[in-house]
């Protein structure tokens, strides 16, 4: 399987092009890993997870032919996440020599953004799909089980697992420390890599709500070792880093390297 990450910054992405602050000042001044744009990754060139308003400089800086996505998993409906507006940018007379349409999954409110945004467009060009959490569907030659997030509590936010040519990877994004009933389904899982949200830098709080920290990430690793969760030689890869964890590429790496936890940058590929 291979995951190709888009985008690895939180909302206001890294840096934050509003802000003067030391950390946005020193990430301009470095450069390379230390531009973020907001979160969204790829599996196998055909499975996308969000779709936020960077996905369209993703494109051309990384060369990705959008027109090979098959299918689009939406984890929620927050403006970095979910901008379904640019989806109109595939339809009939826009986009041509396309041939197989867009599936959309996700929850209600997904649905209805997508549908307000390009409902007067809906075609051939597009196809929907409901979700309901812990209920595994097939996504082409994948199965897909979206799972509760911690995240927005006037949203069903889901997370995800694709199981796909023996493998397992678990999008755990965004959320806070998982609810229970994520914890029991993913209870002996064995999986074979995991992309945690990793917003903050450290709080104190091994068990934050909404968005993960430092500390809430290496408190999750022990459970995911604790319950077989993860294999023993499985990955654990961090993503979705706010400008306010105060910390820069390097310094995330340096934290995590200790633990073997690997730090997303913009534009890394990674295969399991």
């Amino acid at each position: 399987m291979k995951i190709h990450f888009l985008g690895t910054a939180a909302a206001e992405g890294f840096p934050n092009a509003f802000c003067r602050c030391e950390h946005c000042l020193k990430a301009r001044e470095l450069g390379g890993k230390n531009i973020r744009t907001r979160s969204s990754a790829i599996v196998d060139d055909v499975i996308k997870f969000d779709y936020s308003p960077d996905s369209y400089m993703q494109a051309l800086r990384d060369n990705i032919d959008f027109t090979a996505i098959e299918h689009l998993l939406v984890t929620h409906t927050h403006s970095d996440h979910y901008n379904a507006y640019d989806l109109e940018c595939r339809r009939t007379g826009i986009a041509h020599n396309l041939q197989h349409p867009m599936h959309i999954y996700g929850n209600d409110a997904v649905m209805h953004h997508t549908r307000v945004a390009i409902g007067r467009f809906v075609g051939e060009r597009y196809a929907f799909h409901l979700l309901r959490p812990f209920e595994t569907i097939a996504v082409g030659d994948a199965r897909v089980t979206p799972l509760l997030a911690d995240h927005d509590r006037m949203e069903t936010c889901l997370l995800y697992v694709i199981e796909k040519g023996g493998k397992k990877l678990l999008y755990g994004h965004d959320s806070g420390w998982f609810p229970e009933a994520t914890w029991a389904w993913l209870k002996g899982k064995e999986l074979d890599c995991a992309i945690l949200d990793c917003t903050h830098g450290y709080t104190g709080n091994s068990r934050d709500r909404n968005h993960m920290c430092i500390e809430t990430i290496l408190e999750a690793q022990r459970e995911f070792q604790k319950e077989n969760i993860l294999k023993e030689e499985g990955l654990i890869i961090v993503t979705h880093f706010s400008h306010n964890s105060k910390l820069l590429h390097d310094e995330f790496d340096e934290i995590f390297k200790p633990a073997g936890i690997v730090v997303a940058y913009d534009g890394m590929i990674v295969h399991i």
